[in-house]
């Protein structure tokens, strides 16, 4: 049973102006990326889930309603092409940004990302002043 707190997280909390907090959903089967995405943007006042595989990126995903997604591409099981695949089928999905993460930036990965329905992409390692242009850019 969930209490009124928690469904108050799940919606969204609002900041001291009194402003929404948007909330970024993290998906990444590494720990220490997902911290360090996860601290970058808690630093700049979003409210931060994690899924550490595209399975449980769309499980929180469908409970959260997060306002931005960024996923892995490569996670065991369900990969991020697979989750933005299964969240543009949904309607309730279709204009979320969602960013792709990925390690191994090929020639051509971009585009596949584009082409797929990322609306943003970004390499490993993350620098960290364009993650956060890029979230904000997507959040506005």
């Amino acid at each position: 049973m969930s209490s009124s707190n928690d469904d108050e997280i799940i919606r969204g909390m609002s900041s001291q102006d009194g402003r929404a907090v948007k909330k970024v959903l993290i998906a990444d089967d590494k720990e220490t990326g997902r911290e360090l995405v996860r601290t970058v943007l808690e630093d700049k006042g979003y409210s931060v889930f994690e899924a550490s595989n595209g399975i449980e990126a769309l499980e929180m995903a469908h409970q959260v309603r997060p306002d931005l997604i960024i996923l892995d591409l490569h996670m065991p099981g369900l990969d991020g092409f697979g989750v933005i695949k299964e969240l543009r089928l949904d309607s309730s999905f279709a204009k979320t940004p969602v960013i792709a993460l990925t390690a191994s930036a090929m020639q051509g990965d971009r585009a596949r990302a584009a082409a797929a329905g990322f609306t943003g992409y970004i390499t490993k390692p993350v620098p960290l002043k364009l993650l956060r242009s890029e979230v904000e850019r997507l959040l506005q």
